[in-house]
């Protein structure tokens, strides 16, 4: 039987509604003002940012609080552009043969393509794994609940947190990233999930003009 938690008490600050309603407003303003970058400038920044982001991505809720994920950062040039190969590779295969004639055309006006030059220029990549299982300690293979839906919430907050440091991304999901668990070293009971190069924009990069949904497309009161 494990262990129960100790409880301690819980503090949320709390404001007045004018000052919640500027708060959440300033929270929409950083959120829509984010955008998905292709393009990266080689620029270095402190690691600091980086471990000061994932803590963030790591206060993601999880099923029963098994926190099944683990972010590994890629800096090595070597490591990046064997990562770039195979991800191209298995790109090239997709647009070629895989992709329907209905997902390219919903592609075109974002102008992506096979070639994925981000992996390789950002300085530096995170490539999160989910946890499908885990190992006590006397090595028994343990389950993990809602891994997918845990670690698709942290990388959500990742993503925000990397915005709001005043850095890019963009999420990149090869059809098979199974390479990553070889190239990376990662056990079998971990599967990769998502690759997100994380950098400063290329100096004067443009984005597609894209427009989102307006709140009464994806808000209902009932």
């Amino acid at each position: 039987m494990a262990e129960k938690h100790p409880f301690i008490p819980f503090h949320l600050q709390t404001f007045s509604e004018d000052k919640m309603i500027e708060r959440s407003q300033k929270m929409y303003d950083l959120a829509k003002s984010r955008r998905s970058v292709r393009d990266f400038s080689d620029k270095p920044f402190p690691r600091e940012i980086l471990e000061n982001i994932v803590r963030t991505a790591g206060t993601a809720p999880s099923g029963a609080n098994k926190q099944p994920w683990t972010f590994v950062i890629v800096s090595d040039p070597d490591l990046k552009h064997k990562i770039r190969t195979a991800a191209e590779s298995e790109e090239k295969e997709f647009y070629k043969h895989k992709i329907s004639d209905e997902w390219r055309q919903d592609l075109a006006p974002l102008g992506t393509t096979w070639e994925k030059a981000f992996l390789e220029i950002a300085p530096y990549l995170i490539v999160v794994f989910q946890q499908k299982f885990r190992l006590d300690e006397h090595n028994n293979k343990r389950k993990n609940y809602y891994v997918t839906k845990s670690v698709g919430i942290a990388v959500g907050m990742l993503i925000i947190a990397i915005h709001n440091a005043g850095l890019a991304t963009v999420t990149h999901t090869p059809i098979s990233m199974n390479f990553l668990r070889d190239f990376l070293g990662r056990p079998k009971s971990e599967k990769a999930f998502v690759i997100m190069p994380v950098g400063y924009p290329k100096e004067d990069v443009s984005v597609p003009d894209i427009k989102r949904k307006v709140l009464s497309e994806i808000m209902v009161w009932s």
